[in-house]
């Protein structure tokens, strides 16, 4: 963990969160929305988040409602969210600023340029991006080390693998997922320095399924008998092109090893509720100063669950080592390697 204390308070304005269900219906498009009056709407405490894909996703995206729902729920806060890609995103935080929200969430690292765009326009509104390294009074963002879930999940697979060859599928080469990449193969190595690492295969467009699952394909007919994916919205394609040819896969970013088609052997997991909400009380008590900062193993909300229904597929040894790193990990005896960006 390479942020201190001090560091994690003043950050603790960060309030875009995460999990499953239906969004509530967004009352605003575009950006010509006639900015706040009312005293009374002026007085509550508002979080917007946007996302790149559904919140229905079971990974990527649901985390992040889930966190702005435990705001909701916790704080009283009044939320919104919406799915925003693209030359919309600067639009959609205008749209949010005007209507007097208080803090709008990015949830990825495209989201932290048009931040630092929009910002210095609304100086009453945090911004925060999961991702980036933009930063000003009323911008920050933070990074949670999923490349530690990575690494471990590329230490089992190649441990596990009986081809020697191992993959991985994703939707786009972010900075952020290519380091989580690499932290697979870092793993993977240190496991079997002999293992063959496949480069990633990205397909392109956020929430295609069908280009996810011929991605899988491409990867597992280099013979990858292991594939973990930053698919988002698109995972399912990955699960069941493994499934056709009986591979295993990695669930990422939220716990994905009940997925049906039964061969998710672990996850790699973010655990956001907590963080999110410190983030959000931050940002409430207007002690929010521009930052970035991490969360990670040592404090929890970075975890690696092996999946208990597969649990016999997983020889002992393989558990235990397993274990061991996740420890080592966390008490920071092993650092795992991760981009800045």
């Amino acid at each position: 963990m390479s942020m201190n204390a001090k560091n994690i308070l003043s950050l603790m304005a960060v309030a875009f969160l995460i999990g499953c269900g239906k969004p509530e219906s967004n009352q605003y498009e575009g950006s010509t929305v006639k900015s706040v009056t009312s005293d009374e709407e002026k007085a509550k405490f508002k979080v917007a988040l946007l996302t790149p894909g559904p919140v229905s996703d079971s990974g990527w995206n649901a985390l992040a409602y889930e966190g702005l729902q435990a705001i909701k729920a916790d704080m009283g806060a009044t939320v919104d969210q919406k799915e925003s890609s693209g030359t919309k995103i600067a639009d959609d935080m205008r749209t949010y600023a005007r209507q007097g929200y208080n803090v709008v969430f990015g949830h990825g690292f495209e989201y932290n340029d048009p931040a630092m765009r929009v910002a210095k326009d609304f100086p009453n509104t945090v911004f925060v991006t999961s991702s980036g390294g933009g930063t000003a009074k009323n911008v920050g963002a933070f990074r949670f080390d999923l490349e530690e879930g990575f690494y471990i999940a590329g230490y089992m697979a190649a441990l596990m693998s009986k081809n020697g060859v191992i993959g991985s599928v994703s939707v786009q080469n972010y900075p952020s997922i290519v380091s989580t990449l690499k932290a697979y193969a870092a793993g993977a190595k240190a496991a079997r320095p002999t293992v063959q690492v496949l480069p990633p295969v990205y397909f392109g467009v956020e929430g295609d399924v069908a280009r996810a699952r011929t991605a899988t394909q491409q990867v597992i007919n280099q013979h990858a008998d292991f594939i973990i994916h930053q698919a988002n919205a698109a995972a399912q394609g990955i699960f069941d092109a493994c499934k056709e040819k009986k591979v295993y896969a990695f669930g990422s970013n939220a716990n994905q090893n009940d997925n049906p088609s039964g061969i998710v052997i672990g996850s790699a997991v973010i655990s956001t509720k907590t963080p999110f909400k410190e983030l959000a009380d931050a940002a409430k008590r207007k002690v929010y100063v521009g930052a970035i900062g991490e969360y990670a193993m040592i404090n929890n909300a970075i975890d690696f669950v092996i999946n208990p229904k597969l649990l016999d597929k997983v020889p002992a040894d393989v558990q235990q080592k397993v274990r061991d790193l996740a420890a080592d990990i966390k008490s920071q005896k092993i650092v795992v390697p991760k981009d800045k960006f």
